[in-house]
């Protein structure tokens, strides 16, 4: 209760919630004028909030130089203050406008008598050095600094240092012969010298400072034998290396021969954490002999936890291109047997190691080589994998403790994994779990449940008869309301609704909502009934939503439940349709549109301005008109019954040579139908573009939805309209290799099928016959027997990325136009700011922003001069990539013709796959193009007869300059 209040009152801002940039910017300003030392030290606090909330740089500039003045008069505390909210706020500093200014108020502080101010202005100008990397004041600062005899100023100098070689090129080479002397100086302490040792890692901006760098690290290691020395030096040549990467084979074989040949344990740690950094960063630069240098020292070592690590960098590197390259055999070798490999030898002998770590980077690595290396005969691998994953799951199931736990989620990952790659093994790898949920503690059963679910949803292996065990295991969850049985009762409810493919049984939802009532709260009803819509299991959803609707305490909670329950009522009207029975699917579809009339007006009334659920809007608006278009398509195919071709259809069709004449109104009909398919298909296209933050299953399900109206669209082309030209190469099916759920593999299934009939049908017979209709009737029905599948992003957001645009210049009314002269242009100013929620870049990144600008003539003022079509209109794209969340470009546009246009500014997103998301938003201002002084004065003149004077005859556009 204590936190909610807090992130309330957290994100209310004190009150702040009401003012605008400027009024907030002046409540601060009035703190730091204070004359209290407290208040003065809250408003400066207060800034990093300021610019999350107005990420613009008009206020953050305002708001540093006010911070820089503090700096420059107030005492050290404030100005310790002001250095934390510089450095919390890195990110918005390219965004100061005046840097010069800015700087020069903090630098002055460089020159005080007190070695703490000076120390407190060096690690700010090191904070800085992002925005100011070649300022030389600062550097000869930093330089003079690092002879203090103050211990604080030298330190501050080091932390500046360091910043400003990560930054710049010039300085780094010109402070790297001073470090040197520095740390090779006997009169330097030895605790100074472990803190300016890490400075040397920065020195990788070219290849001749890289060098030296390292020549001089080499000679530390052997010169400072002394464990803190070696470890300090060791890190930090795995940085440079890393940052420079041409040295990273040879710090990989200096690493191995520290850890195989150095007899203390702090030193073979640090060579293993920084074999692990190596591992992950460049797996492609490990040969074999590196890897097979590591198996031999972790074969060998005594010490279980230096085991631990040396796999961990193997488990790391297992799964990457690595082990290919240490598994194909070497030139002029017998090519050799999977388990005769010391890499092998070692994981086989680990799996059953009593370190549970240790084991489960054994059965990782085992499973990483069965994975990737699927050429090779790794039959008895694969084994000794599932047996592993069988012992560790035994053994982590029965162990409530944070560190079982975790090597249980690894045994789980790695179970899917290898159940994904090999299917042969699901049946034995489902047992075993089946088998150990009984007896196996609760947090565990919850992680085993999720594993279970993964597993079936890629390959359909729960049997009806495994679901008997399921049922017994639901009914023994005791009664307790702990969060871990409510936790434990979803994840088995989503087990059981995965493997029942077909309804659920009455029996199957007795028991479900006996439990509930018993030992559920109505938080964990809500989740179960989201996994029931998600699974296609309409009923029971539309059950547990009802049951829900009195427990919830706002309306707008009580509207998407209504909608939710009506949604579920319509899907589970389509369960009804049969094949060939064309009356009854009529009604069922007109019963379903029933409900999701009431449901999409239940969902309006749900959103507000801060949660509109656009997504679903827009789904559910697609999902009706989808289905309206199927009872149309219905309706037309009956049509060929209730008004045949008349007669003289023959003579029309032979008379206008359109030879679908023939078939009568239907052909008509028909096309508009084909028209309305592929328009639906283009607004699920339009809906998939806009929904950069839904995860990968919700965008396949758009994605299905709009294949399902291109296969009814193809088909009529293909049955009526042309049946010649039809081509069936594009629609042939790609295997269902990557099929990620059920519902997936049931589309697929149906799309294959009703493209086989299409095919069989094809030019077999004159369009149109009741072949045809019943075809094109039964394609509808099978796609609509299929239970929609209400995916995640419906019900919620993981990741939230939105865009904040500002214009300048921007009038002060919205509605009010900015006064340009037409023979002027106008130089638009874009500037917007990235804003993410609580998991940034979870689904996908963005890469680039692309920004459109186009004006419209809105109302025209004055005469119809004869224009260039070119200057009516504008029409600009730009992409720019933001840097800390950040961007700004301009636009030069031209307004000849006199009037009121109408200028729209467009944001959409490209991903780091190079992917158009139409995010918005969309901001619009208005320009007012007025005619220039000049050319009203002499069209006046000419309109009342008289000629131009001699002077400005002469006058042209350049007197003025």
């Amino acid at each position: 209760m204590a936190a909610s209040a807090k992130s309330f009152l957290a994100d209310a801002g004190y009150g702040e919630q009401e003012l605008d940039a400027n009024s907030a910017l002046m409540e601060l300003d009035k703190g730091l004028r204070s004359g209290k030392l407290g208040e003065q030290c809250e408003a400066v606090v207060r800034f990093p909030r300021l610019f999350q909330k107005y990420p613009f740089p008009i206020l953050i500039n305002s708001a540093f130089l006010k911070l820089a003045d503090v700096f420059r008069v107030g005492n050290n505390f404030l100005r310790l203050c002001v250095l934390k909210v510089t450095q919390q706020s890195e990110k918005h500093l390219e965004k100061i406008l005046n840097v010069d200014e800015f700087v020069k108020r903090v630098f002055s502080v460089i020159h005080s008598n007190d070695p703490v101010a000076r120390a407190i202005t060096l690690r700010m100008l090191g904070s800085m050095a992002s925005i100011i990397p070649e300022r030389k004041n600062a550097h000869h600062s930093i330089r003079q600094s690092l002879d203090s005899h103050d211990n604080v100023e030298v330190e501050a100098a080091i932390f500046a240092a360091a910043n400003f070689s990560a930054q710049s090129k010039d300085f780094a080479a010109g402070i790297c012969n001073k470090i040197s002397e520095m740390i090779q100086g006997l009169a330097t302490p030895v605790d100074l010298k472990l803190k300016l040792i890490p400075i040397l890692q920065h020195m990788h901006h070219d290849a001749s400072l890289a060098s030296s760098s390292r020549q001089l690290l080499q000679q530390l290691v052997t010169s400072y034998p002394s464990t803190k020395m070696v470890i300090v030096t060791l890190h930090t040549f795995t940085l440079l290396a890393a940052s420079s990467l041409v040295d990273i084979p040879k710090q990989i074989q200096l690493l191995l021969q520290y850890l195989k040949n150095d007899p203390r344990k702090a030193v073979k740690r640090l060579a293993i954490q920084d074999l692990k950094l190596l591992a992950n960063k460049t797996p492609h630069t490990w040969s074999r002999e590196n890897i097979q240098a590591l198996c031999e020292s972790a074969l060998h070592t005594p010490y279980d936890s230096l085991k631990l690590g040396m796999l961990s960098v193997l488990s790391a590197l297992s799964g990457t291109i690595a082990i290919k390259q240490y598994f194909s055999s070497a030139p002029g070798t017998a090519a050799t047997t999977a388990r005769s490999f010391d890499l092998v030898k070692l994981a086989q002998e680990c799996c059953y190691h009593n370190n549970r770590g240790i084991a489960a980077h054994g059965v990782r690595i085992l499973t990483n080589i069965s994975a990737s290396c699927q050429e090779k005969d790794l039959l008895p691998l694969e084994q000794d994998a599932v047996f592993g994953l069988e012992a560790l799951l035994v053994l982590c199931s029965q162990d409530d403790s944070p560190g079982a736990q975790a090597t249980l989620k690894i045994t789980l990952t790695c179970m899917v994994k290898l159940v994904k790659c090999r299917p042969h093994l699901s049946q034995s790898v489902v047992e075993s779990l089946l088998t150990q949920l009984h007896s196996a503690q609760d947090a565990a059963r919850i992680l085993m449940c999720h594993c279970l679910a993964a597993i079936a949803m890629q390959l359909p292996v729960l049997a009806d008869g495994m679901l008997g065990d399921l049922m017994d295991l639901y009914k023994l969850i005791g009664r307790s309301a702990t969060d871990k049985k409510q936790e434990l009762l979803v994840s088995l409810a989503t087990v059981i609704f995965v493997s029942s493919q077909k309804a659920l049984s009455s029996e199957i939802k007795t028991v479900i909502k006996q439990q509930l009532e018993n030992a559920s709260n109505g938080w964990t009803a809500y989740r179960i009934a989201r996994q029931a819509s998600r699974m296609g299991n309409h009923d029971m959803a539309r059950e547990l939503y009802q049951s829900l609707l009195t427990q919830v305490a706002s309306e707008h909670f009580y509207f998407w439940l209504n909608s939710l329950k009506e949604f579920s009522h319509a899907e589970q009207c389509l369960t009804g349709l049969q094949e060939d029975n064309y009356s009854s699917a009529l009604s069922c579809i007109a019963e379903a549109l029933k409900s999701y009339h009431k449901g999409i007006a239940s969902l309006t009334a749900a959103s507000t301005p801060l949660n509109p659920l656009s997504f679903q809007c827009g789904f559910v608006k697609l999902r009706i008109d989808l289905l309206q278009a199927f009872s149309q398509l219905i309706c037309t195919c009956n049509s060929l019954k209730t008004s045949p071709p008349p007669a003289i259809a023959t003579t029309i069709a032979m008379t206008s040579g359109n030879d679908l004449q023939r078939c009568g109104r239907i052909s008509n009909q028909m096309k508009h139908s084909m028209e309305e398919f592929r328009s639906l298909a283009t607004r699920y296209g339009d809906l998939y573009q806009s929904s950069f933050d839904a995860d990968s299953a919700t965008l396949r399900n758009v994605e299905l939805q709009q294949q399902s109206c291109l296969l009814i669209s193809h088909a009529i082309e293909a049955l009526i309209l042309d049946p010649e030209s039809a081509s069936f190469q594009e629609y042939s099916s790609n295997g269902t290799a990557h099929v990620e759920s059920e519902y997936e593999r049931r589309m697929m299934s149906v799309f294959n099928h009703v493209l086989e009939e299409v095919e069989s049908l094809n030019r077999k017979y004159a369009p149109v016959s009741y072949l045809h209709t019943a075809c094109l009737c039964n394609a509808v029905i099978a796609l609509l027997k299929v239970p929609l599948s209400f995916q995640r992003y419906f019900f919620q957001k993981l990741q939230s990325t939105s865009i904040k645009l500002a214009l300048s210049p921007s009038p002060r009314n919205p509605a009010e136009p900015i006064a340009v002269q037409n023979n002027q242009q106008l130089a638009l100013k874009v500037e917007g700011v990235v804003q993410h929620g609580s998991k940034p870049g979870l689904f996908r990144k963005i890469q680039s922003v692309c920004l459109n600008v186009s004006s419209v003539l809105q109302s025209k003022s004055g005469q119809d001069y004869k224009i260039p079509i070119d200057n009516m209109t504008n029409e600009m794209e730009q992409r720019v990539e933001p840097h800390n969340d950040y961007f700004s470009t301009q636009f030069l546009l031209n307004f000849v013709i006199l009037g009121t246009h109408n200028i729209t500014v467009e944001s959409s997103v490209i991903d780091s796959n190079g992917i158009v998301w139409k995010t918005g938003p969309k901001t619009t201002i208005f320009v007012k193009s007025l005619e220039d002084p000049y050319s009203q004065q002499v069209r006046l003149q000419q309109q009342q007869g008289q000629p131009p004077s001699q002077q400005q005859q002469q006058r042209t556009a350049y007197s003025r300059f």
